[in-house]
């Protein structure tokens, strides 16, 4: 990775996780769509570096915020994740290798409907959902994390749905990403699949997620929770549209 490359990630994957610290999720999302729009890295390497650096955001953010944890919740949707990671992250060298236009544009349709929940003001249940519905969420996050080291999507619309304290789901959601990402780091390893030397360089951003995550925290922007949410929004849904055209022209274009 070139000194100009390198610069480029390191702001991207600060910016991520200066939202994901506000906003609850999103650094994935960012983080990929800003590799997939500027071809920074390949995708499967991009997933690697960002489940390293998911988890080394949400350790720093659960360094406090532990007790909070919803931990029944937690369990019942780890118990369907993490066999979906599996499956996700097959999908992810099958496409790689042999469909690369539409693994983009499946990236692509991921990032916008994410973006367009975002825009949504979700209204808490009158009573909390079923065990059956938090399997549900769990295994379709499993199969993103898997694929694209990006499990919010799916879970934050079901939590935020939930008749529980904001900090408890934020602290749960956040412990959901940490385990996730162990387990897909250490299937990578399994696998052999670990990006170049040179590509791992990308883990100089640690430093950048840590200053990141504590200035959003200590200073927080002076604008409401719903404007960084647009702002985030308008970011996502621009992203996915650049990121899934290209991949339709050309698969359209294929066809004939």
């Amino acid at each position: 990775m070139s000194g100009g490359v390198l610069l480029a990630f390191l702001v991207l994957a600060g910016a991520a996780a200066y939202a994901q610290t506000l906003t609850g999720f999103a650094f994935g999302l960012i983080t990929m769509g800003g590799v997939g729009l500027t071809g920074l890295l390949s995708l499967p390497d991009a997933a690697m570096i960002v489940s390293v650096l998911t988890l080394v955001n949400a350790t720093q953010m659960l360094m406090k915020g532990w007790r909070d944890v919803a931990w029944r919740e937690f369990v019942i949707v780890m118990a369907a994740s993490i066999p979906m990671l599996f499956v996700g992250y097959w999908l992810l060298e099958w496409l790689a290798g042999t469909r690369a236009d539409l693994l983009r544009l499946i990236l692509g349709l991921v990032i916008i409907v994410s973006s367009l929940q975002l825009a949504r003001k979700l209204e808490p249940l009158a009573k909390q959902s079923s065990d059956g519905s938090f399997l549900f969420f769990g295994a379709i996050a499993g199969v993103m994390g898997g694929m694209f080291s990006t499990a919010g999507p799916p879970l934050v619309y079901h939590f935020y749905r939930q008749p529980m304290p904001l900090v408890k789901i934020r602290e749960t959601l956040v412990t959901v990403f940490a385990l996730n990402a162990v387990f897909r780091i250490g299937l990578v390893i399994a696998s052999g699949d670990l990006p170049a030397a040179s590509t791992l360089s990308g883990l100089l951003a640690i430093p950048a997620i840590m200053g990141a995550t504590y200035a959003a925290r200590r200073w927080p922007p002076p604008i409401s929770p719903a404007t960084m949410r647009r702002i985030v929004f308008v970011l996502l849904f621009l992203s996915g549209l650049s990121l899934g055209a290209p991949a339709v022209i050309h698969l359209l274009g294929a066809l004939r």
